[in-house]
Order: structure tokens, then sequence, then C-alpha cells
């Protein structure tokens, strides 16, 4: 199958990134940048064969990986300082060893400290190209009915506390300096039984990883 090089793959006329950047800014979201290394970046570009025109490809090619609320959600870049995995490692992509399975037919872009993880559709449903989320609560990927620009919209703008309103619980926010980089919140209740939820269970940091083997071995 024939590949673009990565130097064909930026397109520096019409690069996406200062429009995110515009974005992130205009939006009420606390977010935080990792910066990308270069090499990286390169390659995880090049595994991906997207344009930097394109919200993905500029997201691979400048960042390591970007996350908002006090690190509650990780969007994968390249990979970087503070930043679990990369959009090439997640997914089996070129020579990058992997952190976890990947799973057939989705591209995981995103995962919270819930344990959820968002993945856009390449073939499991349709190709439809939707970001799909894999909710703790219920053990099923939802559609977003959003495409990848409109997810980075939302991650901006959108009402994330609305959004998580029955993971989190009072003082989330101090408590998310209990994980470690490739950590996230196993629920006790788990959030998918009648007892469970962010105030009524305990939560423990437990590998993301771990995590990601309840969505692909519980999803339905």
């Amino acid at each position: 199958m024939f590949s673009f090089s990565a130097e064909t793959l930026v397109d520096r006329e019409n690069h996406a990134w200062e429009e995110i950047l515009e974005l992130l800014r205009q939006g009420k979201n606390p977010y935080m940048i990792a910066p990308a290394v270069r090499e990286s970046a390169i390659d995880t570009l090049y595994n991906l064969q997207v344009s930097t025109k394109s919200y993905l490809g500029a997201v691979a090619y400048e960042t390591g990986g970007i996350q908002w609320d006090e690190g509650w959600i990780t969007l994968l870049g390249a990979g970087g300082p503070g930043i679990f995995g990369s959009l090439s490692s997640w997914n089996g992509l070129g020579t990058e060893p992997s952190v976890v399975t990947p799973e057939d037919g989705l591209l995981v872009v995103a995962y919270d400290a819930a344990g959820g993880f968002f993945a856009l559709d390449t073939d499991k449903f349709g190709r439809s190209g939707l970001i799909y989320y894999f909710a703790p609560d219920t053990l099923e990927w939802e559609s977003t009915d959003l495409q990848y620009s409109g997810f980075l919209a939302w991650l901006a703008e959108g009402d994330l506390d609305l959004f998580y309103q029955t993971f989190r619980w009072k003082g989330w926010q101090a408590d998310m300096k209990r994980l470690e980089e490739g950590q996230v919140f196993a629920y006790y209740p788990p959030l998918w039984t009648a007892e469970g939820g962010g105030e009524s269970s305990r939560k423990s940091p437990v590998s993301v990883a771990e995590a990601w083997g309840v969505a692909v071995g519980g999803a339905k």
C-alpha cells in the first residue's frame, strides 16, 4: 500500500495548529499542552497517514498530548512528559512498542481518569468517522456524534462537569494528585453497578492498561 512521507503530510500552508490554539484559548476548560519530541511527532504523523491540515494530524505533529481538568482527560499526541503512550503506541502503529492491546476498527485518541476511553471509529461501527466513548458505567461504546474536530471543540468549551457528574466526587481535583503517569481510578463498587458512583464508591489508582482491558473485554 502506498504511503505518504511525513514531509508530504506536513501541510504548512493549511496547518490546523493555529486554529486549534485559538480554539483552546477561547475555551473555558483549563488545559495543558505537553511538548512533542520532533522525531516522535514525525513518526506519529507518518504512522497515522493524515495531514496536519486535519485536527488529528496537527495534534499528532505539534503535541505530546493535551490534558484537561487537572489531567482528568488526556488527549493523545506523539507522546511526551506526563502523557502515557502516544497515538502510535496505543493503536499498534509503526515500530513503537504497544502500551495496550489495540482494538480492531478503533483508533484510541483519549482516555479519562474514570477509566473511560474515546476512540475514532475506523471500521468497528461502520466506518462512521465519529468518536465513540467507552462508558465505564455501562461497559458499552457509545457514539458522541462528533467527528474529531468537534470532539476537540467539546474538550475546549464543553460542559465537562455535566458529562462527568456521576463519575466525580467532592474533592476530586485534589485526588487527581494521587495518580501517577499512566494511572486512572478504579471504583469499588464499580460504576456499572447500582451501588457504584462518584460519591459512593471508593477510588484507587490502577494502570490505565488494566482499565483498557475492561473496555476491550467488557464492552458489549
